[in-house]
């Protein structure tokens, strides 16, 4: 058994390392309570964007038009949305296991799959695979998403999308649901309007000027653009949970292994008094004698 120095030494360090991750869960909560104001406030948009490219592309009005090209699946894009750093929980090792799965699906096809990391954390597992052609690294993305990388990433892949340098752009991130329940997705966000999503009634009276042509080449751009958008606001109110539980978790695992220590530390120190005792009787019957 250990000794009560020893014992009060390991409580010390426990209680230190508590002190961090409570802090770090009070800091987590702070940064996701951000996040997911900012994902609600941008989820309308989003939701409007979708509805829009799937009623502009049930019309049959975007046959021509690039983005909305449907072509068979040789090389497609993938976009990995994880965190630059760890601490997180199962989040990066979730998004890593679906890449991988999406990688062996592609491979057995005989399919091509560069990718895009987003997260330092996705750059490093990216380039440690043979098999995955890294195309782009995108790392301290800020929580306040600036448009920067946005723009750069998007640019990149409508550029090789028309240039049929692809055939397809899918995003694999953690989609927020709650502060305890998130869920990895896969979207594709190119062609445009591929994934269905139910139409408003409204929207199939509305009027566009001059025509639908015209309105589809104005705004295809920014309505796929909304959708890239909200999965990286999906993605950092995700990460920022699920870092928020772990901390959570880790504080409430070392309040218990405090408990544990005292307990083991007051039983130590009892043993020792009873020993003590015990000696000093010994002696004194000894003396007796």
């Amino acid at each position: 058994m250990a000794s009560t120095r020893q014992l009060k030494s390991r409580i010390r360090s426990v209680g230190n390392t508590r002190q961090i991750t409570k802090a770090m869960e009070v800091v987590a909560a702070s940064k996701m309570r951000r996040a997911q104001d900012a994902d609600k406030a941008a989820a309308s948009y989003t939701e409007a964007a979708s509805e829009l490219l799937s009623y502009f592309a049930s019309q049959g009005i975007t046959q021509k038009h690039s983005l909305f090209k449907v072509k068979h699946v040789h090389r497609r894009l993938l976009i990995v949305v994880a965190s630059d750093r760890g601490l997180a929980g199962a989040y990066n090792n979730n998004i890593f296991k679906q890449y991988v799965q999406e990688l062996k699906n592609d491979h057995a096809a005989g399919d091509k799959t560069p990718s895009v990391a987003f997260g330092r954390k996705a750059a490093q597992f990216v380039t440690r695979l043979r098999e995955a052609e890294l195309a782009g690294v995108y790392e301290n993305v800020s929580d306040q998403l600036d448009g920067g990388e946005l723009q750069a990433v998007l640019a990149m892949a409508v550029e090789k999308f028309e240039a049929d340098e692809i055939e397809a752009v899918d995003i694999i991130y953690t989609k927020f649901i709650s502060s305890i329940a998130q869920q990895v997705e896969v979207k594709r966000i190119l062609p445009a309007g591929f994934t269905e999503v139910e139409v408003a009634e409204d929207l199939n009276e509305a009027v566009y000027e001059p025509n639908p042509k015209k309105v589809l080449d104005a705004v295809v751009y920014r309505l796929v653009e909304a959708q890239l958008y909200q999965t990286l606001l999906d993605a950092k109110a995700s990460e920022h949970s699920m870092r928020m539980m772990a901390m959570k978790n880790a504080s409430d695992n070392a309040d218990e292994l405090v408990d544990d220590l005292t307990l083991a530390m007051n039983k130590a120190r009892q043993g020792a008094i009873t020993q003590e005792l015990a000696e000093i009787s010994g002696g004194v019957e000894a003396m007796n004698d």
